[in-house]
């Protein structure tokens, strides 16, 4: 759905409206670096024919389901083994808009790839929320808006968070009830390194600043559905490591932007192997059972507690997870999952990752265990269920 206006207050992190696509087009054409990143991706892109069809999306729906599809499926095809989702029979009736919370792996494609699939089962695509941290150059920030994506304001003075926050539920809020779109939210910021997936409880609480009923109602009202992803490889898992071992050896140390679009690169050209995407229950039937009258830190962290029980319970697993838990518990307590083949096939890609870390006083030992953990953390996760 096309929404020609939204409230003021949303001015600046809303995305684009369709009277300010023509302007926003001309300006990523006559961007090098976004001429660039595309041929990146489609290298044998016929630049002339690109533009036209640019130009001829005059609405968020057309450029999503044309460009944009086509934009993340010739990823999917040149990254992936394969590219899948289940779930979709928990997909509410009726279509309802929903907000889409899941686990978060890739700054880039976690979003895409969940879009690409929600319009493959008949349902629609999100409204995305983006964190303005990622928005490295102005022709990023365009496309993102233009690409149906909202902006989430990182590192703010302490003094206008609760301002800020409050804008963003507002703006979920509408999203949500008036202008009847779904949107996608990560269950934490940023990207949990070592892939123990927790939902901030914080992520709850702004979700239901704007609402206007007590919490349980509230989150209600939003129909929450958890999403679990899961990557067989996780191209950025060296550069993760990496950032373990510099923060490990200089607690001060903080990413640049280079490292920010470093990340962003390889998670979008690398080798991911098997992708899939479970979309789980919405949480609304749980909540009814929560007392309204708990405390209130409590009963968001219960809240959260749900959220992460419904991805836990979904993560699909491959051979490289059951190999990374024996390898780093020492056991072989899961090798009736993987043969020899994929536990040399795994070693082999480890030490491929580790041979790319370049950094003083490489730790090679803290590295190989940090990648492994990544591996070992979500079905670490799902076996906790069973207690």
């Amino acid at each position: 759905m096309d929404i020609e206006t939204v409230s003021p207050n949303y001015e600046d992190i809303r995305p684009l409206n369709p009277d300010e696509f023509p302007v926003a087009i001309e300006e990523l054409l006559a961007s090098e670096e976004f001429k660039k990143a595309i041929h990146y991706i489609k290298p044998n892109l016929n630049w002339d024919e690109m533009a036209a069809a640019m130009r001829a999306c005059k609405t968020k729906e057309q450029f999503k389901t044309t460009l944009s599809y086509d934009a993340v499926m010739t990823v999917a095809k040149q990254t992936t083994f394969s590219l899948t989702v289940s779930g979709r029979s928990r997909l509410p009736e009726g279509k309802p808009a929903c907000t889409f919370i899941s686990n978060h792996r890739d700054i880039v494609l976690d979003a895409s790839f969940l879009n690409v699939l929600l319009m493959d089962v008949g349902y629609g695509s999100t409204q995305v929320a983006i964190g303005d941290n990622l928005l490295i150059r102005p022709w990023i920030k365009t496309f993102v808006r233009l690409n149906n994506s909202f902006i989430v304001k990182r590192g703010v003075a302490v003094r206008q968070m609760l301002d800020v926050s409050h804008t963003l539920s507002e703006y979920i809020n509408h999203t949500i009830k008036e202008s009847k779109e779904s949107i996608w939210i990560a269950q934490r910021e940023g990207r949990a390194k070592d892939s123990n997936d927790k939902t901030q409880p914080s992520v709850l609480k702004m979700l239901n600043m704007a609402g206007g009923a007590d919490i349980l109602t509230n989150l209600a009202e939003l129909n929450i559905v958890p999403v679990a992803i899961s990557y067989e490889y996780d191209p950025c898992d060296y550069l993760k490591a990496k950032e373990f071992q510099l923060k490990r050896d200089n607690p001060d140390y903080q990413k640049n932007q280079r490292d920010d679009l470093l990340s962003m690169e390889t998670g979008i050209l690398a080798n991911k192997g098997r992708v899939h995407f479970t979309l789980g229950n919405r949480i609304n039937d749980e909540l009814k059972k929560l007392d309204p009258k708990m405390e209130k830190n409590e009963l968001f962290a219960v809240i959260a507690g749900i959220i992460d029980r419904e991805i836990y319970r979904h993560y699909r697993f491959y051979p490289c997870n059951y190999v990374a838990y024996d390898m780093l518990s020492g056991t072989r307590h899961f090798s009736a999952n993987y043969g020899l083949k994929d536990k040399k096939a795994f070693e082999e890609y480890l030490q491929g990752q580790l041979d790319k870390i370049v950094i003083p006083n490489k730790d090679e030992d803290f590295l190989r265990r940090k990648i492994l953990e990544m591996y070992t953390n979500p079905l670490k996760n799902f076996l906790s269920l069973e207690k």
